[in-house]
């Protein structure tokens, strides 16, 4: 099973919420999970209506059965003072280069380096450990950057050959990506029922497949229910006046005389019907898609009113319903 999920998606496809979700599911029954958060939006703290999050791990919320939520905004700067303290012994050196803006001018320089530090921490806490040699945490979940630059955000030992071919650098791209290309890693990919992301979907997966990197599984976001059974979206299709007309009538709302209210009526609700209709089979048409993309696929409503903490624990109940992921 899976102990790092990297979760992915085209942009406003909702990756952050479901990140969050994802964080909350894995987090029942006494289980420990750390939800990173690798691109300095602080989404995670607005989701958990908590503060700004800090460069330090700090538990934001408790699941269901007593586990724990903890969160982590990494700050590449910040981490890469933590890799000089970690091989060069730096301490306050280290600091006085951050004053003079060279932890700033090495991160944006080489942007390889910025990627190593930023996966590098997420996978250090996969493997960190207690005093007693359990892990400290059951799962850690990251939210990515899009679909679009996710295979290059991970594959980080390409990005940094052309940086160094040995040494520190080189050794702790390698460590990163025995866990990034292990069983322990599955990176998840959040879409809509829509042509665009799905199609982003299927090149993000190929793209991570060709890089050896797993993928995990599919999660299908805002969802909305068919609000027409399959004969009435035929009709509503056809645009059938005169079985509108009826039930109007039937409704009390009078037959369809000119002027009358309901004739007034007819061309609105077919134009809607339709509508319904056509967005209808554009959904089918779209998750038959991503069905022949052969892998788990989960699916999240749309929370119409947006996505506040009571909606947020709510999707976390729906993942875990759909069974392990």
């Amino acid at each position: 099973m899976s102990r790092l999920h990297v979760v992915s998606g085209k942009g406003g496809t909702g990756k952050t919420t479901v990140a969050a979700a994802l964080a909350l599911a894995l987090a029942t029954e006494g289980r420990r999970t750390l939800l990173v958060e690798v691109e300095g939006r602080q989404g995670i703290a607005q989701l958990f209506e908590t503060e700004a999050l800090p460069y330090e791990e700090r538990k934001i919320a408790v699941a269901p059965g007593g586990g724990e939520v903890h969160a982590l905004a990494i700050d590449a700067e910040r981490a890469l003072l933590d890799y000089l303290q970690m091989f060069y012994k730096l301490g306050s050196a280290g600091r006085a280069l951050k004053k003079l803006g060279a932890i700033d001018f090495a991160t944006t320089i080489a942007p390889g380096l910025r990627d190593v530090l930023l996966t590098g921490k997420a996978c250090e806490a996969v493997r960190r450990k207690d005093k007693s040699g359990a892990f400290v945490y059951d799962a850690v979940v990251m939210d990515a950057p899009p679909t679009g630059r996710v295979t290059r955000f991970l594959n980080v030992n390409d990005e940094v050959a052309g940086l160094a071919k040995i040494g520190p650098i080189h050794n702790q791209a390698q460590a990163v990506m025995r866990v990034l290309k292990s069983p322990e890693t599955a990176v998840h990919l959040v879409t809509l029922l829509e042509e665009m992301p799905v199609q982003e979907t299927a090149d993000g997966i190929a793209e991570l497949r060709a890089a050896g990197i797993p993928v995990g599984g599919v999660v299908i976001n805002m969802t909305r229910p068919a609000l027409l059974d399959n004969g009435d979206l035929e009709v509503a299709a056809r645009g059938a006046r005169t079985g509108i007309a009826k039930a109007l009538s039937q409704a009390g709302l009078g037959g369809a005389r000119r002027g009358g209210i309901a004739e007034r009526l007819i061309d609105p609700l077919l134009e809607q019907a339709r509508e319904h209709a056509e967005r209808v089979e554009l959904e089918r048409t779209q998750h038959a898609a991503l069905t022949d993309l052969g892998l788990p696929t989960y699916e999240l409503g749309l929370l119409p009113e947006g996505v506040d903490l009571a909606g947020l624990y709510g999707l976390a109940r729906d993942l875990r319903k759909q069974g392990p992921i």
